[in-house]
């Protein structure tokens, strides 16, 4: 079941649902958009290898805008503070931006229950487009889950700012593929 804007509201007002800062001008018939934050993570290596941290370069986001290339990739992050320990959040693509050219989320759509913090939005452009801190980017669904719920507690809890892939720090690589 998926939440309507009036009750996302009523969750946020009773703490049900975490959207910091709350601009009820955000919300929509079943969804509540997210602004980009100030800044993006670009990789700095040429091949990404799972099994290694990423080198990464922070880029602040000029109030005139940064133009992202075609076929580009970067991170970004969300301005709100989001998420829910009785719902499941969903981010998408708002229309106008996807319609636009860009990918806010490639493929990682789905939040964890219990993960509270600013979104990475994983920006994918296929043409020329001007990015702008503060622009509503993406939207975000709630979904009541059925059954036991277990929150999330993985190395993303409480993001600040975007956040590059982790995935050297997961076992499995350590374990069955070694770097050397």
């Amino acid at each position: 079941m998926i939440l309507s804007g009036p009750e996302i509201r009523r969750q946020v007002e009773r703490d049900g649902i975490t959207v910091t800062p709350f601009d009820p001008e955000h919300l929509n018939p079943n969804s509540i958009d997210l602004t980009l934050g100030d800044t993006i993570l670009r990789y700095r290596d040429e091949i990404i290898d799972p099994r290694q941290e990423q080198d990464v370069e922070e880029i602040t986001i000029p109030r005139t805008g940064l133009l992202l290339e075609p076929l580009g990739f970067c991170l970004g992050s969300s301005r709100e503070i989001v998420g829910s320990t009785q719902f499941v959040p969903v981010v998408h693509a708002k229309s106008s931006t996807a319609r636009a050219g860009l990918f806010v989320h490639v493929t990682a759509d789905l939040i964890d229950i219990g993960s509270i913090g600013n979104v990475t939005f994983q920006l994918f452009s296929t043409l020329p487009l001007r990015i702008f801190p503060g622009m509503r980017l993406a939207q975000m669904t709630f979904w009541k889950p059925q059954g036991d719920i277990v929150l999330y507690r993985g190395k993303y809890q409480g993001s600040k700012g975007p956040r590059k892939s982790m995935i050297s720090q997961d076992p499995f690589w350590q374990s069955l593929f070694p770097v050397g």
